[in-house]
């Protein structure tokens, strides 16, 4: 579960750079909109052109998801030379689809596969950097390079005989991953237009179930939040081939332009169905459990409560990053969490049964507005005034349900246990302890906010000798210890280093530390590479 935990939190750091690029796309197709840009939407004018050159940078991410998922994942899980770890998955990843363009181009008849078709469509073909292969999306993308950076793992530091030296590090990682490739690409071959044919199907069941299907998908994305695994319910369908071959966002994004032209509900065009709509429980249900939360702390600490959950929830409702917000209340009272996720799975149900769809609706209102609301208002302002109503009715539930249960069973929420409010540090005196430290040479990384996390962090967690292993996700730094006994308490971790919490599960240790955790995780690892 650990392996898992930390592979799907590896998952993230490609994720994170496609709401950017669904948002450039979004807006380059509203300002090409003839219905909403009049003449200056003219084919033929400057401005369409410009438009349409932005746009051709904002596909990037989207034109090269397998490449972005290949070089993504070992810069998390690779645990020395990620740099190095990078190259050798993008070398193993294209000979994976060389040997499989060779071997299609041969005895393509012989595993089904018409290889003289054009790439894309239904074909089941692609071009990858140039190679003309089977389309395994991001799944084959991340199977290889999970392969790699396991052999990279293994086999980096592996010392060879002084004849043959030269081949040692990544050299060697690659001589294998050649030898295993040709094999994986053989099997691949006899067995991937068999589950092209069963994802059709899959297709098929997924959007026949209806809301059965949606409630579902939606009520297990956000319970397994607390487990990591939240990453392996929602990636398939967003980038993947789960319910439209090539993912869903992607093809929400080249549809923009048609959908944003035609008067026909879009969901009778869009075969995507009513998933990925989860930024929808991000702005709204935040909204009123935060609101219940302030409502139910003590009068004299509302202010105080009030400001930080404001921060939070614009967090959430911006951007989509609910962590802050949730893992207030996940670990208090674990049951609000589970009332939270059925809720949230019925108000995006409901709104899927007033017509809203989306491949795009997973973040927060930014991502939300910019490649749905903007684009497509024009023509569909009905179903998205619905979908607002909908979501402005939910966020009164939330806070009359949350307010009831968190007065009725007196959860200690923030100020309302005053054991909470102790102060054990200030992050000025960590910061003149270290200061007095350096023998009257003040360290650069003193001034450094995130370097001065990475030390409190890591003091916090017993020091450098007493971390196994680390990495991130979106918000949070997880970490395995060799000791937790000695891992310092909460407190200290929220007044020094600005935590929002912290989750132990034995030697797994989370620290929320926001939306600064991959450049907090950097330094950490700056320290830890330097004490090896």
């Amino acid at each position: 579960m650990k392996a898992v935990r930390r592979f799907g939190s590896a998952m993230i750091v490609p994720v994170l750079l496609f709401p950017f690029f669904g948002i450039i796309v979004g807006l380059a197709t509203l300002f090409k909109n003839e219905a909403v840009m009049g003449e200056l939407a003219n084919p033929d004018g400057l401005w369409y052109q410009i438009w349409s050159l932005i746009e051709n940078g904002g596909w990037t991410v989207f034109n090269q998801m397998e490449l972005v998922f290949v070089i993504g994942l070992p810069i998390s899980l690779a645990k020395k030379a990620p740099g190095r770890a990078v190259l050798a998955a993008v070398m193993g990843y294209l000979t994976f689809n060389y040997f499989i363009n060779g071997i299609l181009d041969i005895w393509g008849p012989a595993f089904g596969v018409n290889f003289a078709a054009e790439a894309g469509g239904t074909s089941g073909l692609k071009e990858i950097a140039g190679i003309k292969t089977l389309d395994t999306n991001i799944i084959g993308a991340i199977f290889i390079s999970a392969i790699v950076i396991w052999l990279h793992n293994r086999y980096y530091d592996k010392k060879l005989p002084e004849a043959v030296g030269i081949f040692q590090g990544t050299p060697f990682v690659v001589m294998i991953s050649f030898a295993i490739m040709a094999p994986l690409a053989f099997f691949t071959s006899w067995l991937w237009p068999m589950v092209q044919d069963g994802i059709a199907s899959l297709q098929g069941f997924l959007v026949s179930s209806k809301y059965i299907g949606v409630w579902l998908f939606h009520f297990l994305e956000r319970i397994l939040i607390p487990t990591g695994l939240h990453h392996f319910i929602y990636t398939p369908f967003e980038y993947g081939p789960a319910v439209i071959d090539g993912g869903a966002k992607p093809y929400w994004i080249t549809h923009l332009t048609e959908y944003s032209q035609t008067t026909e509900s879009l969901r009778d065009i869009y075969p995507g169905g009513g998933f990925l709509l989860q930024g929808n429980i991000k702005m709204f249900a935040s909204i009123g459990i935060a609101y219940a939360m302030y409502h139910t702390a003590k009068p004299d600490q509302r202010k105080k409560v009030g400001a930080l959950l404001l921060a939070a929830t614009l967090t959430a409702v911006f951007a989509g990053i609910t962590e802050p917000l949730e893992f207030t209340f996940l670990f208090i009272a674990p049951y609000l969490f589970a009332i939270h996720a059925l809720l949230g799975a019925t108000m995006v149900t409901i709104m899927y049964a007033f017509g809203l769809v989306s491949g795009n609706m997973g973040g927060g209102l930014i991502e939300i507005a910019a490649t749905n609301w903007v684009p497509l208002m024009g023509n569909h302002w009905g179903v998205y005034l619905t979908q607002i109503i909908i979501g402005i009715i939910f966020i009164f539930i939330y806070y009359f349900t949350f307010r009831f249960l968190i007065l009725k069973f007196d959860i200690p929420m923030p100020g309302r246990d005053d054991k909470n409010e102790t102060t054990l540090y200030t992050k000025e005196d960590y910061k003149n302890k270290k200061t007095g430290e350096a023998s009257g040479e003040q360290d650069d990384s003193v001034n450094n906010d995130y370097a001065t996390k990475a030390d409190v962090f890591l003091e916090g967690l017993g020091g450098v000798a007493n971390i196994v292993d680390i990495t991130n996700c979106a918000t949070r730094l997880r970490v395995t210890v060799n000791d937790e006994s000695i891992v310092k308490e909460d407190a200290y971790f929220k007044e020094l280093g600005d935590a929002h919490g912290v989750i132990r599960n034995k030697k797994s240790i989370q620290i929320i530390v926001g939306l600064s955790v991959p450049q907090v995780r950097d330094s950490i690892d700056q320290i830890l590479n330097k004490n090896q």
